[in-house]
């Protein structure tokens, strides 16, 4: 196993707990991607006083006029282009900057090019292999597998021939792109939920050409509140230094799309972060890295769902509001320091991404959502003490409410609810799969914006 960008003198042994408030920091952070998550990185690392470069391709993103960080604008978010303004960057810091990353496409970059940037940043990896494998759904399915690991059975269809496999599982079941690329490259939606065999036979038919990476995963019978995630940092052989275990209460689109609310969930912590870190501990996983789970809400068995690898996940900053500042602990673990105590909150806090949250209010015809929605609720996208962030997230949000593509979404939801009540049909039904495929191929289902699961 390899490392990138290492602090190899530092043993977890070292890491003394220290209040936030006691941390002096004279090396930077550098967070790439300007949105809510990056947003929520700035803000867990700026209370300690860390001085943070927030990266982007547009200048007008809202992280970007925070008074946490200061803005730095290169030409990509991925590929060698952004690899050289990260290198550019670099060369005006006095000292190495620990490095976050906020989606799959920069990861892999990363891990591509570590040659290149290795000594330039603090930032962990395991192998490019492992890091490839773990970032392909079809790559975690067999390794889950192949470990023992408790996940929904699910076939890899590339081409049509593969359609033969549908036999092997049950139905209903969902459908994804195997490369998240294909849907943030607008090729495909972020996943089917398809009742029957025929069913997903046909939309597979009809998205092959554009997408021929798809998984085929059997369907874990659930709310959107039987979603699960566990948050971690590993440092250094594979060492906890924080984890954090939490729930989703939302999600846009419904059960299949990305975090619209969430919060803490202590009930399921032992468990899920155990599995968690078995999981990683398998793989040989270092760095940030977090795994979604579902919970059957027949049986109250968790299946793992997906992981994330490389990267803090959309909802990072739910950990930090309710006492586990996962940012900040690696950002001290890599530099040697005293890592913050965990903090217990006594109102634990729901994190909430305004748009995607009151998307799905609509879509179900009222907020009806569990009573952990009646707790705090917090969101990236507003600060009293730094609100100009806010006046560009409405910026973004107003020039995207005359999209179709959305209304449609949204109507589809509200049709395929009514639909379901009316005639009692399995969930995940669709009424008429190729006319939905063929409107999904045209629009990702989710906004740009929204990058984690």
């Amino acid at each position: 196993m390899s490392h990138l960008l290492t602090n190899p003198e530092f043993s977890s042994a070292d890491c003394a707990e220290a209040s936030a408030s006691r941390i002096v920091p004279k090396t930077p952070a550098v967070v790439v991607g300007a949105d809510a998550d990056g947003l929520g990185i700035a803000r867990s690392l700026g209370v300690a006083g860390v001085s943070v470069i927030l990266v982007d391709v547009n200048a007008r993103r809202p992280g970007m006029h925070s008074r946490s960080v200061r803005p730095y604008v290169v030409d990509a978010l991925s590929g060698a282009v952004l690899v050289e303004g990260l290198l550019a960057l670099r060369a005006h810091l006095d000292s190495k900057p620990a490095l976050y990353l906020t989606s799959d496409a920069q990861v892999r970059t990363i891990s591509e090019h570590r040659k290149r940037m290795e000594g330039a940043f603090y930032h962990r990896l395991p192998s490019h292999r492992s890091v490839c494998a773990l970032l392909h759904k079809a790559g975690f399915q067999r390794e889950a597998e192949r470990h023992g690991f408790p996940v929904p059975r699910a076939i890899s269809v590339r081409d049509e021939r593969d359609l033969t496999e549908l036999d092997k599982i049950r139905f209903p079941a969902v459908i994804k792109p195997g490369n998240k690329d294909l849907f943030f490259s607008g090729k495909v939606r972020r996943a089917w939920r398809v009742a029957s065999r025929e069913e997903a036979d046909s939309i597979c038919r009809a998205i092959l050409p554009q997408a021929r990476d798809l998984l085929v995963q059997e369907w874990v019978e659930g709310q959107e509140s039987d979603i699960y995630f566990c948050l971690q940092y590993r440092g250094e052989g594979g060492v906890t230094v924080r984890s954090f275990t939490g729930r989703k209460l939302r999600c846009w689109p419904p059960q299949t799309g990305s975090t619209a609310s969430c919060t803490v969930a202590p009930a399921a912590d032992a468990e899920l972060e155990r599995q968690t870190t078995a999981f990683f501990d398998k793989t040989q996983f270092t760095g940030m890295c977090s795994m979604e789970f579902k919970r059957d809400c027949r049986n109250g068995k968790f299946f793992m769902i997906e992981p994330t690898v490389g990267r803090t996940d959309w909802q990072e900053e739910v950990a930090t509001l309710n006492g586990v500042n996962i940012p900040l602990a690696a950002y001290c673990y890599e530099l040697g320091q005293a890592i913050p105590a965990v903090r217990n909150p006594r109102n634990p806090v729901t994190w909430m991404y305004p748009p995607s949250y009151l998307r799905s209010v609509l879509a179900k015809g009222s907020f009806g959502g569990t009573q952990l929605e009646v707790r705090r609720m917090k969101t990236p996208c507003w600060s009293f003490d730094d609100p100009i962030p806010f006046v560009y997230f409405m910026r973004e949000w107003f020039r995207k409410l005359p999209s179709r593509s959305r209304w449609r979404e949204l109507i589809r939801e509200q049709r395929w609810r009514i639909n379901r009540a009316s005639t009692a049909t399995t969930e995940g039904s669709i009424r008429n799969p190729t006319s939905l495929t063929h409107a999904a191929l045209r629009t990702a289902s989710d906004p740009p914006s929204a990058k984690k699961a």
